[in-house]
Order: structure tokens, then sequence, then C-alpha cells
């Protein structure tokens, strides 16, 4: 018997270099899966598309911010005191509000029976640059 497909909530991480445009490249995927135990992140930032909406931006603490985001969701120890609640409330600290550079967008949701590949998948869709047609 094959396993139920489980509910599940993302959020897409955000640099928005100067806020006063509005601009802003994905740099990650957030995925909370309550039923099967799994919260994962996954960043991939963009150095060049970076560059492109703000010369000035600095690559280096966008990374170190999404690295720091990566370490809450994974729950190392070493990450502080938000890293070690739970994964429900780890997810909640990371989906909401608090940096003007990095930011988040609204929660949404899907059914998955397999968290890992639906994170890999989003990952893929929403945030990887897209291949080169040939």
């Amino acid at each position: 018997m094959p396993e139920s497909r489980s509910p599940f909530a993302y959020t897409v991480l955000r640099a928005v270099p100067r806020v006063e445009r509005g601009e802003f490249i994905n740099v990650g995927v957030v995925l909370f899966c309550r039923e099967k135990r799994f919260l994962g992140a996954r960043i991939g930032l963009d150095a060049d598309r970076l560059a492109a909406l703000s010369p000035e931006c600095e690559a280096a603490g966008i990374r170190t911010q999404l690295e720091a985001i990566v370490r809450v969701a994974e729950g190392d120890a070493d990450a502080g005191p938000i890293a070690r609640l739970s994964q429900s409330e780890r997810f909640h600290w990371i989906s909401s509000p608090h940096s003007t550079i990095v930011q988040r967008s609204e929660a949404h949701t899907g059914l998955t029976d397999d968290p890992a590949a639906t994170l890999e998948h989003l990952f893929r869709t929403l945030v990887a640059a897209p291949e080169p047609s040939s």
C-alpha cells in the first residue's frame, strides 16, 4: 500500500537588495511537513543575478544570513537558541518577516509523499536559474 500524501507548507526566501525598488531574486526555499517530521531548507544565491539588481550589494552578507537559516532549519544547536526549538517553531520563526534584505514569501501549502524530493523540486523550479534553451 503506497504511503499517503501529507500536507506541507513552504516559504520562498528572497534577496531584496534595494527595498525601495521592490525588486528581488529567489534565493532559497524552506519546507515543513509536520506529519513526516521534516523541516528542510535549500539555498542558492546567484551573485551575478544579485549584482544585476544592485551592483553595490554584498553577496557575502546575504549568503551568511541564508546559511544561518539552513542551520536553524537543521536544528544545529550551535546556531543559537532558535535552532533548539521544535521544527514547527523553527519553521514559523524562519517564515516570519525580520529582515529587509532577506525576505520571505507568504506561506504556501501542498501535499507530498516525499518532502525532501518536494523541497528539491521547489528549489529547481523557484530558485535555480533556468537552464538555457538549446
